[in-house]
């Protein structure tokens, strides 16, 4: 027998953004769901929860030579005693980028990523393409990032797991020996503690 009417999931387009909005709306019109709850997620996310969480593990690093230690040998305790740990983010490890290697973190399986410190992954760590190419060809895509490394340093690429999730800690850029923990936090992108960017230059 022929349906004559739609389901909702006909009418989804097929662009991410626009599906998932188009969700929200029929989600929202259904009353199963509150929109100003889902930005307040959203925005703890990627305000709170968000970069600015690893931001502040990093800085502390560069400050305090005993916290990186620390943090080095034991990423995941260091991280809970400053309060961030629970889903995806059970089992850190922190790994130093210097002037002899480069780190970045791929999660090739998957989109595994240390949502306590990071917040939302972007949408390009979870795309094949980038997922790929970390592991056959990691300079082509931290060029692709506008990364371009000195030939003798070594690019060391993590795969991270359900069971353990990776932080990069940035190199501290030269000229920031008299900022307090507040002004370089500001100078850490969530792409520099993935290892596809750099902290910016004060």
């Amino acid at each position: 027998m022929p349906h004559d009417h739609e389901h909702p999931h006909s009418l989804l387009p097929p662009e991410p953004a626009l599906r998932v909005k188009a969700l929200e709306t029929i989600l929202t019109q259904k009353r199963l769901v509150d929109p100003a709850a889902l930005d307040e997620i959203i925005d703890i996310y990627e305000t709170k929860i968000g970069p600015r969480n690893g931001a502040h593990v990093v800085a502390k690093a560069w400050m305090d030579p005993d916290f990186k230690a620390a943090l080095l040998a034991d990423a995941t305790a260091v991280v809970s005693e400053l309060g961030y740990y629970g889903r995806q983010g059970e089992h850190m490890v922190a790994v130093e980028n210097t002037d002899d290697v480069h780190n970045m973190v791929v999660c090739t399986l998957c989109s595994c990523y240390p949502w306590p410190l990071l917040g939302i992954p972007p949408t390009w760590y979870k795309s094949d393409a980038y997922r790929a190419r970390s592991v056959r060809e990691p300079r082509k895509v931290l060029a692709d990032f506008g990364v371009e490394l000195p030939v003798d340093t070594a690019v060391r690429v993590w795969d991270s797991t359900a069971e353990v999730r990776y932080l990069v800690i940035p190199q501290r850029p030269a000229g920031t020996d008299g900022m307090d923990e507040a002004a370089l936090m500001a100078l850490i992108t969530r792409d520099s503690m993935i290892g596809t960017g750099l902290a910016i230059a004060p």
